[in-house]
């Protein structure tokens, strides 16, 4: 495939999200903490889901959960992504209470609850991509 017919759509950070891709491309996860209930949330969003609070607080997650579900595409929604069938992409409950997706890049057999670790893996444009490993026991 000619990849500059075909590139991966690529994220345009705004003011909301740029602290977010920031964390992304030195390989953490920055998650919004409610400044003034403590609730966290992703994705970056104007007010907290709780109390509607605009104190907002980047805080790094400590990256680990457990799978909540997953889904392995054999279609590619985008030409950009043909050359990577078929891959797995996982929904993560983290510690900190909030659901992330991301790319499963383990051998390990999924199961509901499996304990996952988050890492950021840059894509041929340096895009960085959330992805999931199995835990260390």
């Amino acid at each position: 495939m000619n990849q500059k017919l075909h590139a991966k759509p690529v994220p345009h950070p705004s003011p909301l999200s740029a602290p977010y891709w920031e964390g992304a491309r030195q390989g953490k996860l920055m998650l919004q903490r409610c400044g003034s209930c403590g609730a966290y949330r992703h994705y970056p969003q104007w007010l907290c889901g709780r109390c509607q609070s605009a104190d907002t607080q980047w805080t790094q997650a400590s990256g680990r959960g457990k799978v909540y579900s997953w889904t392995t595409s054999h279609h590619a929604f985008h030409p950009g992504f043909i050359d990577e069938l078929p891959y797995t992409l996982v929904t993560v409950d983290m510690e900190e209470g909030v659901r992330v997706l991301g790319r499963f890049k383990s051998d390990t057999p999924l199961k509901l609850d499996l304990p996952v670790q988050l890492h950021f893996e840059a894509d041929a444009q340096g895009t960085p991509v959330p992805t999931f490993d199995a835990a260390a026991a």
